[in-house]
């Protein structure tokens, strides 16, 4: 391509002295590069999104910007390819960050280090969900944007992005961006298979954030127990210890794009787009009369160090109680 394009998952600001801006806007504050790619409904990948973005924050307001470019073929690079800018505002805040429009409508929560985003594109004619992820070091950030048809998956975006601050004038940065989306671009289409013949646990401490976002910040550690029982299937037991509590066992099975978790104590399924698995879960416990579920994104970061970016949305019933994210690190046993 022509010009330089950065890929951002959420837009960085150029922001006035005199402006303050919310918690979430400082976190993303520089430029964020990667190559997100697209996939279909069923989760076969289709090609990758090239996009400018831009923004500036003043005492009216955030405006945004996003030159998108498609690469790939297909029905969803005809829907997806505008040939124009996108355009709209944004009201910062940190508890309900609204975009007003024309070229996106709805809303977004932050916690913390998340940011969970509903909104309309009129362009794209889609509903996208939207979860971007700023884990724990600060200058990596997990993208994705699950776009609906009503109801029906059309298409989902996802991929990893990396914060520059001084990329225009240093040429060992501008290295450093271009090796890094070449490396998003071998890894951003595969699928997401873990171990198989490997025994070994996840293992890290996770944000927790309460849904109500006015109780402070808590931590979970988590391990995931991995024990392969075959080429498609394996064994998990999953632990939580400190702000909150949990421990539960399933039996998961691969299936193409798809996961299935058959009990003792987890049953559900999941789609993978790519290396990012999304996941329902009803935690059912020993007895069978759980009440709670996860709503979730699995990303698999990096296939050879195997570090895992979670996103859990924990539910009692229909609602929303936390959210637990940040990364666990793969270790064999």
């Amino acid at each position: 391509m022509s010009q330089d394009v950065n890929a951002s998952a959420e837009v960085p600001a150029v922001e006035t002295a005199e402006v303050e801006t919310s918690e979430w806007q400082k976190r993303i504050e520089g430029e964020w590069h990667g190559i997100p790619a697209l996939f279909d409904a069923q989760g076969n990948h289709v090609g990758f999104e090239y996009i400018a973005r831009a923004s500036e924050v003043t005492a009216e307001g955030a405006r945004y910007w996003m030159d998108s470019k498609l690469s790939g073929a297909g029905p969803l690079r005809n829907r997806f390819e505008l040939g124009a800018q996108f355009d709209f505002g944004v009201v910062d805040s940190d508890t309900n960050r609204v975009y007003t429009g024309p070229d996106f409508y709805g809303t977004g929560q932050p916690y913390g280090f998340f940011v969970e985003a509903n909104y309309y594109s009129p362009g794209w004619q889609a509903d996208l969900r939207t979860w971007n992820q700023v884990l724990a070091d600060g200058e990596t950030q997990v993208y994705s944007s699950v776009l609906h048809d009503g109801w029906a998956v059309c298409a989902v975006f996802n991929g990893i992005y990396k914060r520059t601050t001084d990329r225009e004038t240093n040429p060992e940065t501008q290295k450093f961006v271009d090796e890094w989306r070449a490396l998003e671009t071998e890894r951003g289409s595969r699928p997401q298979v873990l171990p198989t013949k490997e025994k070994g646990a996840w293992t890290g401490t996770l944000f927790l954030d309460n849904a109500d976002q006015t109780s402070p910040t808590g931590a979970v550690h988590v391990t995931i127990e991995h024990e392969p029982t075959s080429l498609r299937s394996a064994r998990h037991t999953i632990t939580w210890t400190g702000d909150l509590e949990r421990k539960y066992t399933f039996d998961r099975y691969r299936d193409g794009a798809r996961t299935m978790f058959e009990g003792p104590e987890v049953f559900g399924n999941a789609t993978s787009y790519g290396r990012a698995l999304f996941t329902t879960q009803h935690i059912m416990g020993a007895d069978g009369t759980g009440v709670e579920k996860i709503r979730g994104r699995e990303v698999l970061i990096d296939p050879t160090t195997r570090e895992l970016a979670i996103v859990w949305q924990l539910m009692s019933g229909e609602t929303t109680t936390h959210w637990v994210h940040g990364s666990l690190q793969w270790e064999a046993r």
